[in-house]
């Protein structure tokens, strides 16, 4: 007799707990999409960051007068190398930094026609265009896997089992300054 109804109860104790594992795991497995995507986006930041004394050398040569952009663009690499990998807020925000100052740079080897036709600065040119490229895909990756996350965490029923387990949402991938969305003005006069 009181066997079915502690059936009834022991099965409905079960689909809860499968369903909180279920929404756990789920979390967890964001989670770890969230920290791929940003590996991913550092291993492009990275390979910038690497390229840069390559072309800073290569350009140094034939700009020896724009010694301003230069030094903007060592500054934004010291800024990048100083932002810590704890601080995600303040790398994002180094790294646009830097990709301002770079920007800045090719804007101003446009007025140097010698620079432009250098096979060196070419192939530089080339891999930082395609780094540049990478670095785009990965940010728009790790911004959708933030967003999945995040929608996860946010919405109900996840956002109870979130509560539960301390998952709180992730920072998304954003320009805080206003002049970077802006396309760099070239000046041929």
């Amino acid at each position: 007799m009181f066997l079915i109804p502690l059936l009834v109860i022991l099965g409905l104790i079960a689909v809860v707990v499968m369903w909180v594992v279920g929404i756990y795991n789920s979390l967890i497995k964001l989670r770890n999409q969230v920290k791929e995507g940003w590996a991913q986006v550092d291993v492009q930041l990275k390979r910038r960051f690497d390229l840069i004394p390559n072309l800073m050398e290569t350009v140094k040569g034939y700009m020896s007068h724009e010694r301003e952009t230069l030094e903007a663009v060592t500054n934004a690499r010291a800024a990048v190398a100083g932002a810590g990998s704890g601080d995600l807020a303040g790398r994002m925000q180094a790294e646009a930094g830097l990709g301002a100052a770079l920007g800045k740079l090719m804007v101003t080897v446009e007025a140097y026609p010698d620079l432009k036709a250098s096979t060196n600065f070419l192939a530089l040119q080339e891999e930082l265009t395609s780094t540049e490229n990478k670095i785009s895909f990965a940010r728009q990756f790790y911004n959708e896997v933030v967003m999945r996350f995040n929608n996860k965490v946010q919405m109900f029923p996840g956002n109870i089992i979130a509560g539960m387990f301390n998952f709180t949402a992730e920072t998304f991938f954003e320009l805080e300054d206003e002049a970077q969305r802006e396309a760099p003005k070239v000046d041929f006069s």
